[in-house]
């Protein structure tokens, strides 16, 4: 048998019983024939005198071996059939038994397990045959359970409308991101970590970025365009003390910048974790003037990176009348305003010179609050240690929105998640939306320097299941205000994943200012005791409301909340939360991943206006450090259908997405992690491919057909050559007269097979969500039919057809066809040609070599056959060719005896899967 440079002997049919005779071969075969294969793929025969029968896999394909179980640890379930799903790779369905004595293959398969299932042995101790081999997994009883709750879940979060984990229609590497040319990476290497977009400064051209001990001031067009970088660390005695207190020295004593708020037109307010002290300062920006220092040069140990992706962009002539320096007559403590823990994150807004902040305030990080510091009100907190209004909660926004034209009635809204108060013991998390009055200045008697006004309520994301229990996604980890044209009703996105160790998931709920109003003007909580389950309020309310602001539409008499009566502080005090929760738009998510590797962390959203609409495009980062592209299109059934346009992977070093910002002005995307921060264009239209139908398949709204190229689309181009059509991609309706570039752009090529070996057919279609098929045409022959797999012989892969045991009545034209949302193309021909074995053995023994007898001397086999048909020269593969298949010249001999044995045996330069010549002789 022939495969990638293997010689194993030819198969003979394949036995439906497996017999084990011991693990040696495990070691001995498979390692040979992966080191043999470069640890590309690897084929191995029905039958080896001793060894059990194996097939060929390739890479991460998602078929399964006959005789091997490609399961990743835990991913075996005691019962049900159908499809086993782990890492996203679908498996072969089967039903796992009692474990048994398994073989491993590490060699083979990592990071996922090979396990060949062995038989029982009979009463002499010696193997006897299995019937068909099943799938086995050694695992314990408890891990079984555990994963059968996880497939319970997993059902219930895809009941509505199965979800199914999306498949990106286009998928790029850092490196292929790279040399699109479409993403700057900040190139500056300080000596720094923990990168955080804090401010966006679009009016004055500069994004604001807080990492441990630097203060950043990048270029929104180019972020490495002369950064203007402020080296603020902790002093060295704080560093000190911090460790002896036992905190990490790099983790957490250092100053991490954790709010940076604008302060007027020349000054920003920064305040940083200073090592478990928290320190705040000014900042100068703006323009140089007389008088004013320079801003600060990149200081040492910040060199520039040698390592740049590209020539570094012009110095402009105006950055040097730039300013930005931190004053240091300036200084105060940030307790109040910045919590202590670089983990634990702050949300501050600054309104009106007043800053409101959730900080943790101590340094064991028990005490948390909404603080208001700073200007001419009173300081205010939320009620000291008083779990009803928060229980450890996890900070994740803070936003103003006005309640009405009337100022004294806007609010400031704070998005978080905290314990369950119900169940201590319990690790319940809930997701909140809490509000303050701006103008609250406490109570008279009760309450006095404390929030007055503070209310919340619960956030629900969650999927209904079949016997009417709710899949929740309870811990909200990101916010995104989409503003509208009526600035009382912004659109709210946020990202939730599941708690708990079993199930793992994400979601993207919508929720609207109208809902979220209605359940704060609704009933109150209320509990008669700890035993006692919550129930809507049904006594007298007191006036004003709970929860009014002075001075507003609905109490115009009342200019402070310290004129109001004791009745409505005390209500205030013992009922913060609402009954009634939030639920978002539809009742369901608009997003929801599960049975993934990976959580949702942030969210960033963009309005583009295409052909036919407006869209939201959602860009959800990951905690694996990629970046997902998301439309949710509506469909004429009332339910909706989500389109992963591209995934990208945005750092060199995954790493969990932090922040996330995006510039709808410049096009861009604004990217930070705990390893940088980086710009990226929001569409790559050229990566769609160069057909109409591609781009139109692609049902980007940032993206149309010109009528040369898939290119940025435009409203104020011309009609008749702009093809886009998002809500169906029909290119069939679109693309009329240049849906013929689609097949003339599909790969030719002729390749050769030798009988009784293997040969794989490579077809990859440019989008993933296509359905691929094979179709044969044999030679002397006009009609094309669907090649099937049945019997074995013929396995389908993610990258292509590999047929074992090649016959001569195998040869014919092969041709791939992709199919998606109804339009059919070519991507691939291939004309196979079967070579008989008994000519190619004939042929190898003419060649040039020492006799056999000879010490040292080389004895034919199909693997110097292989060696030959593998090298990308193709003068050597056209000379073997034609010597073979045409007869000799008058004269002296000379096609193959004339090669020597050197060439055929030096050259081991492997060839490019991407890049085939347009004719091959032999099989990869």
């Amino acid at each position: 048998m022939l495969q990638s440079g293997v010689w194993l002997p030819p198969a003979p049919p394949l036995y439906p019983h497996l017999a084990l005779w011991g693990p040696s071969w495990t070691t001995e075969i498979c390692g040979q024939a992966l080191r043999a294969a470069g640890g590309r793929w690897v084929c191995l025969p029905p039958s080896l005198g001793r060894v059990p029968p194996a097939r060929c896999r390739w890479g991460r394909a998602g078929w399964a071996p006959r005789g091997l179980c490609l399961l990743p640890p835990g991913s075996c379930s005691s019962s049900g059939r159908g499809p086993v799903r782990g890492r996203g790779q679908q498996r072969a369905g089967f039903v796992c038994p009692t474990p048994l004595r398994v073989l491993q293959h590490p060699q083979l398969m990592s990071p996922l397990r090979q396990v060949v299932c062995p038989p029982t042995p009979n009463s002499h101790g010696q193997p006897r045959a299995l019937g068909p081999p099943r799938l086995v997994h050694t695992m314990p009883v408890v891990s079984v359970l555990l994963w059968a709750t996880l497939l319970t879940l997993g059902w219930r979060a895809a009941h509505a409308k199965d979800y199914v984990p999306a498949t990106p229609r286009v998928q790029l590497s850092f490196k292929e991101l790279k040399a699109s040319g479409t993403a700057h990476f900040f190139n500056f290497l300080l000596n720094s970590s923990d990168y955080r977009i804090l401010l966006k400064d679009e009016d004055h051209d500069r994004m604001y970025v807080g990492s441990k001990d630097y203060v950043l001031s990048l270029d929104l067009h180019d972020i490495n365009r002369e950064p203007l970088i402020i080296h603020w660390p902790a002093p060295p005695q704080r560093i000190e003390e911090c460790i002896l207190s036992g905190k990490n020295s790099n983790g957490e004593c250092g100053n991490f910048i954790r709010l940076i708020q604008p302060w007027n037109r020349t000054h920003l307010y920064v305040c940083g974790t200073g090592a478990y002290n928290p320190i705040c300062a000014f900042i100068n920006r703006g323009r140089k003037a007389q008088g004013f220092p320079p801003s600060q040069p990149v200081p040492p140990g910040g060199r520039e990176s040698r390592a740049t992706d590209g020539p570094r962009s012009p110095r402009p002539a105006e950055s040097k009348d730039y300013i930005f320096y931190l004053e240091p007559d300036k200084l105060e403590s940030g307790k109040g305003k910045c919590s202590y823990d670089p983990k634990v994150d702050t949300v501050s807004a600054l309104i009106n010179e007043e800053l409101y902040a959730g900080v943790y305030i101590d340094f064991m990080g028990t005490d948390a609050a909404i603080f208001r510091t700073m200007g001419k009100q009173t300081a205010m907190r939320t009620d000291q240690y008083n779990s009803r209004w928060l229980n450890d909660p996890a900070f994740i926004r803070a936003q103003l929105i006005p309640d009405s034209s009337e100022r004294n009635d806007d609010k400031l809204y704070f998005f978080f998640r905290e314990k369950s108060a119900d169940a201590p013991m319990s690790p319940g998390v809930y997701s909140r939306i809490g509000r303050i009055c701006l103008n609250d200045d406490g109570g008279h008697c009760c309450l006095v320097n404390k929030w007055s006004t503070f209310l919340k309520a619960r956030l629900v994301c969650s999927v209904p299941g079949p016997d009417g229990i709710e899949t929740h996604f309870d811990e909200l980890q990101d916010v995104f205000i989409q503003q509208t044209q009526d600035t009382k009703n912004p659109v709210i996105y946020a990202v939730f994943s599941a708690s708990g160790s079993v199930f793992k998931g994400s979601a993207v709920c919508v929720y609207s200012m109208a809902d979220i109003r209605m359940v704060f003007n609704g009933p109150f909580a209320h509990k008669e005791g700890p035993n006692y389950q919550w129930m809507p309020y049904t006594g007298k309310m007191p006036y004003p409301r709970p929860g009014t602001c002075p001075g507003g539409t609905f109490t115009p008499s009342m200019k402070s909340t310290k004129d109001y009566p004791d009745e409505v502080i005390n209500f205030m005090r013992s009922h913060p939360l609402m009954y009634h929760a939030v639920y978002p738009a539809h009742r369901q998510p608009l997003v929801v991943r599960t049975n993934v590797n990976y959580r949702f962390t942030t969210i960033a959203v963009d309005q583009v206006d295409a052909a036919d609409g407006r869209y939201e495009v959602l860009f959800l980062g990951t905690d694996r450090g990629t970046v997902q592209k998301v439309i949710v299109l509506p469909r004429d059934d009332m339910e909706t259908e989500e389109l992963m346009l591209e995934e990208i992977e945005v750092f060199k070093v995954p790493a969990p997405i932090k922040t996330m910002t995006i510039s709808s002005k410049r096009q861009q995307l604004y990217v930070s992690s705990a390893v940088g921060v980086t710009h990226l264009a929001l569409h790559r239209c050229d990566v769609y491919g160069e057909a109409c139908a591609d781009c139109c398949l692609a049902r980007d709204p940032y993206c149309a057909w010109d009528g040369k190229a898939c290119s940025r689309y435009s409203a104020s181009s011309k009609r008749r050559s702009r093809r886009q059509d998002i809500r169906h991609g029909n290119p069939m309706r679109q693309c009329r007269g240049y849906n013929s570039n689609a097949n003339k752009n599909a790969v030719e090529a002729v390749q050769y097979g030798v009988e009784g070996s293997t040969a794989f057919l490579e077809c990859q279609p440019r989008s993933p969500q296509a359905t691929v098929k094979w179709l044969l045409q044999k030679d002397n022959s006009d009609r094309r039919k669907e090649l099937r797999t049945e019997g074995g012989r013929v396995l389908r892969t993610e990258q292509g057809l590999l047929l074992r045991a090649l016959q001569l009545s195998d040869g014919g034209l092969y041709s791939c066809t992709a199919t998606e949302n109804n339009f059919k193309h070519t991507v691939t021909r291939v004309q196979l040609r079967v070579l008989a074995a008994r000519a190619v053995h004939a042929v190898l023994l003419q060649a040039e070599v020492p006799p056999a007898g000879l010490p040292g001397a080389p004895t034919p086999r199909y693997q110097d056959l292989l060696q030959l048909l593998s090298r990308p020269e193709l003068g050597l593969l056209d000379q073997y060719c034609q010597g073979y298949w045409r007869p000799p010249a008058p004269g002296p001999p000379e096609p193959l005896a004339a090669l020597k044995a050197k060439e055929l045996q030096d050259q081991k330069k492997p060839r490019s899967r991407r890049n085939h010549p347009p004719e091959t002789c032999g099989h990869t």
